[in-house]
């Protein structure tokens, strides 16, 4: 193989992942986009109904192993801040939203989830890994994103949301 075609190969690679990773990015100080989804509960979610509360927003899918990793600690991220002035939407992109009730009853989480089946609320939001958090201050602005999951990220979550509650 030609050393020009590996090397050509790679940077487009490289230019590719960049762009993705700034067109996200790109969101960071900017009001997050609205949007209304079926909930797993008896009533619809819109995002702006929850100004005034700190959000965190979790893009997840039941095929992806490390969402099953990080739920059942955003649920209790969720037990720990949900009565004071936080909310936790976590957004499913299956297209057949039962796999995400089901994976939710084998993995013990109790939280609402959001079915987001025609990906449109990803596609605002540029979603380009799995899982996906968004934080969004009590103003509605976005003000941290982080793409896949580490055990790390847990604290980070809690250091951010406490720092944005007491803004």
């Amino acid at each position: 193989m030609n050393i020009r075609f590996i090397i050509l190969t790679i940077l487009i690679s490289l230019l590719s992942a960049a762009n993705s990773l700034y067109a996200s990015a790109a969101l960071v100080g900017k009001t997050a986009p609205d949007f209304t989804l079926r909930s797993n509960q008896e009533d619809n979610k819109k995002l702006s109904e929850l100004r005034g509360r700190v959000v965190l927003i979790n893009f997840w899918a039941s095929w992806c192993g490390p969402c099953t990793q990080e739920l059942p600690k955003l649920n209790e991220l969720k037990d720990l801040h949900g009565d004071d002035g936080f909310e936790l939407l976590a957004i499913n992109i299956d297209d057949e939203p039962e796999k995400a009730i089901k994976l939710m009853k084998k993995l013990g989480v109790d939280m609402t989830v959001l079915f987001d089946e025609d990906k449109q609320v990803s596609k605002q939001y540029q979603i380009d890994a799995m899982p996906m958090t968004i934080i969004l201050d009590r103003a509605g602005n976005v003000r941290y994103i982080h793409r896949g999951y580490k055990e790390s990220y847990l604290g980070l979550y809690e250091k951010q949301i406490k720092q944005l509650k007491y803004e």
